[in-house]
């Protein structure tokens, strides 16, 4: 099994096609290797869920530029299931 590291890698490698062809879609890596090229975040996850269970996958938006959070913020994804509110 390929570690999350590889798949960034692997991403890294493909990044000038992935973005002259696919810029603003959300890739699939899974195993070092790309799983798939989707419209959105989501399809993208049900499938990564589906086939790979909790992971190791990555999932990148292309095109996108890196996501910084300060030490006191925490991401936590809000959406219709979440019970725990905004």
């Amino acid at each position: 099994m390929a570690s999350l590291m590889e798949d960034i890698a692997a991403f890294d490698r493909m990044r000038p096609d992935l973005e002259a062809k696919h810029r603003r879609e959300w890739v699939l890596f899974h195993d070092g290797a790309l799983v798939g090229v989707f419209p959105d975040f989501e399809s993208a996850a049900a499938l990564a869920v589906d086939r790979f269970g909790d992971g190791p996958h990555l999932i990148r938006q292309v095109g996108a530029g890196p996501v910084q959070l300060t030490g006191g913020m925490v991401f936590r994804p809000a959406h219709a299931l979440d019970t725990g509110g905004l």
